[in-house]
């Protein structure tokens, strides 16, 4: 008996590990189970089974069982935050300053301060991974006419549990991070932004009476070289004169010469900013080249954070989406073919606004019933001036029900509730086809007789709906698309006011992005042109 006594405490010393350290799930866990400091933890846990962060469930999901009482655990979880600065979120949110401190600090107190230290660090991760994947600021806060919901979670949480039990906090923070191409070359490009912060000063170019143009000599050109290589184009730079002898010599007198390479990155550069693409460095390309790399992390935060908002589709979804600061039309085909156009979109005065919808109809050959905005501001001073206006425009005066009214009968200083209606036509704003999908500030696609606003740089330029280049092509998509029997070219021939609807309503989303990848894969970074960016920056740089 004496010998078998020490085989059965070692067997049951044994099990008892093994119940300690591996749940039913399979969660292993590197200390022994406490069980006043799981008693304080349930506790604990239980006040906030109300909360709209996952706790309770995460740890439903460990049998109770603690997640941050080692220092390994808290160190990985400090290192996943703190990568999320090139998220453009902000780590410090998440105490990723503080909780190393606040474990060793709970260590040294009672089981009740290891709990809620234990729930707190949860918390951080938990609200983290909520903020990377539907975005920290509620877009509602910031944009009012935003009309769609915040997506819900879709990461596993039982696979986050599984990466805290294996100390690869790395991968929790993957589950939740979009995975959409365009989102990780903002995240690329900011991270070669913070890199910029590290090299030093960069002189300015100061401001001149002429523009800089190619074949220019002058001492401005070598700082022209200085700006360019910052933003990208290293081979501007010249060799290192204490490696090649002589070098220097040819450099002070290249340096100063606007030749054939730099024009081309002037070109590259002004690309990549929505700018005239002429080569020559005038007022609008020396702001642009000046702006500093402060700034610009700045917007790579911001649209990070509105490539948050955007609901992820599957790559077989067709949708239409515009791009509205970029002046671009996108439209994913069921095949999955890609067609773009360019688009004139609203004026700062008059902003094209955030929209989700879905494209129901088209309009062959519209009349324009002209809104009571433009009607006010536009076109009533016209016609006070010369009611002759209405008869050159083919305006015609309608009532509410649509019945036709006499023009030299109307008081236009006191119009009352008149409408003006344009017939179909070539003067007819609406051009020949209309794009239509529901919202609540009567914004569609439409056609123009205005083709020469296309090859503009900057097509800021509509009452707020967005004209199309090539409108007519989109709408033949569409047609085949969903199905339809009908060819735009029959309809086009046809009477005026035509609608035909779509059998299969096409996803279309419009927004706003100041920085975005072009279809390079370069991030181009556009004018703010409804000054937008900087109240969602300061809700961004707002603690939580």
């Amino acid at each position: 008996m004496n010998e078998i006594q020490p085989l059965r405490q070692w067997a049951i010393g044994v099990a008892l590990c093994l119940t300690l350290t591996h749940s039913p799930l399979g969660i292993s866990h590197a200390y022994a189970d406490s069980a006043p400091l799981q008693q304080a933890l349930n506790q604990q846990v239980s006040a906030v089974e109300a909360h709209p962060l996952p706790i309770a469930e995460f740890y439903q999901l460990r049998d109770g069982q603690p997640a941050w009482q080692a220092v390994r655990a808290v160190e990985s979880l400090v290192a996943a935050l703190n990568s999320l600065e090139t998220d453009g979120l902000t780590p410090e949110d998440y105490h990723a300053d503080r909780l190393l401190d606040e474990f060793q600090r709970s260590q040294a107190s009672s089981e009740s301060a290891q709990a809620a230290f234990d729930i707190k660090a949860t918390r951080s991760l938990l609200l983290a991974l909520d903020h990377l994947e539907r975005g920290k600021v509620n877009p509602r806060d910031v944009e009012p006419q935003w009309d769609a919901p915040r997506p819900e979670r879709s990461y596993s949480l039982m696979r986050v549990v599984h990466a805290v039990d294996d100390y690869a906090l790395d991968n929790a923070i993957a589950l939740a991070r979009p995975s959409s191409a365009a989102y990780q070359q903002l995240r690329d490009a900011l991270k070669q932004h913070y890199q910029l912060v590290n090299l030093g000063s960069v002189p300015y170019l100061d401001a001149r009476d002429e523009s800089l143009r190619p074949g220019d000599e002058d001492d401005d050109v070598s700082v022209l070289r200085q700006r360019l290589a910052l933003w990208g184009e290293a081979d501007l730079q010249v060799a290192d004169s204490s490696a090649y002898p002589m070098i220097g010599v040819q450099a002070a007198s290249n340096r100063r010469i606007f030749d054939a390479p730099l024009e081309a990155a002037v070109r590259r550069f002004q690309r990549r900013h929505l700018l005239q693409e002429d080569g020559v460095v005038g007022e609008q390309t020396r702001l642009a080249l000046n702006t500093s790399v402060a700034s610009r992390i700045d917007q790579l935060r911001v649209n990070l954070e509105r490539a948050r908002w955007i609901r992820p589709m599957q790559s077989s979804e067709p949708r239409v989406w515009v791009d509205i600061a970029g002046y671009r039309m996108h439209y994913v085909r069921p095949n999955g073919q890609h067609w773009d156009a360019r688009v004139v979109v609203g004026t700062p005065r008059r902003e094209t606004p955030i929209i989700h919808s879905t494209i129901s109809h088209l309009t062959i050959n519209p009349s324009w019933t002209i809104p009571p905005t433009i009607m006010r501001e536009d076109v009533l001073p016209q016609v006070r001036a010369d009611i002759d206006y209405l008869a050159r425009k083919n305006i015609q005066v309608i009532s509410p029900m649509g019945e036709p009214l006499a023009a030299e009968e109307i008081d236009w200083q006191r119009p009352g509730g008149v409408m003006l209606r344009q017939v179909a036509g070539a003067g007819n704003p609406l051009g020949r086809v209309v794009v239509r999908f529901p919202n609540d500030d009567m914004i569609y696609l439409h056609d123009t007789p205005a083709r020469g606003l296309f090859r503009r740089d900057q097509r800021a330029l509509s009452s707020g709906c967005i004209r199309v280049e090539g409108v007519a092509e989109l709408a033949q998509m569409l047609l085949q698309d969903t199905g339809s029997r009908y060819q735009m070219s029959s309809l086009l021939n046809g009477g005026s006011d035509r609608n035909v609807n779509l059998s299969q309503r096409i996803p279309i989303a419009l927004h706003y992005l100041t920085a975005w990848p072009n279809a390079e894969g370069e991030v181009e970074f556009r004018p703010d042109i409804y000054r937008r960016d900087a109240a969602l920056l300061a809700a961004l740089q707002r603690p939580v």
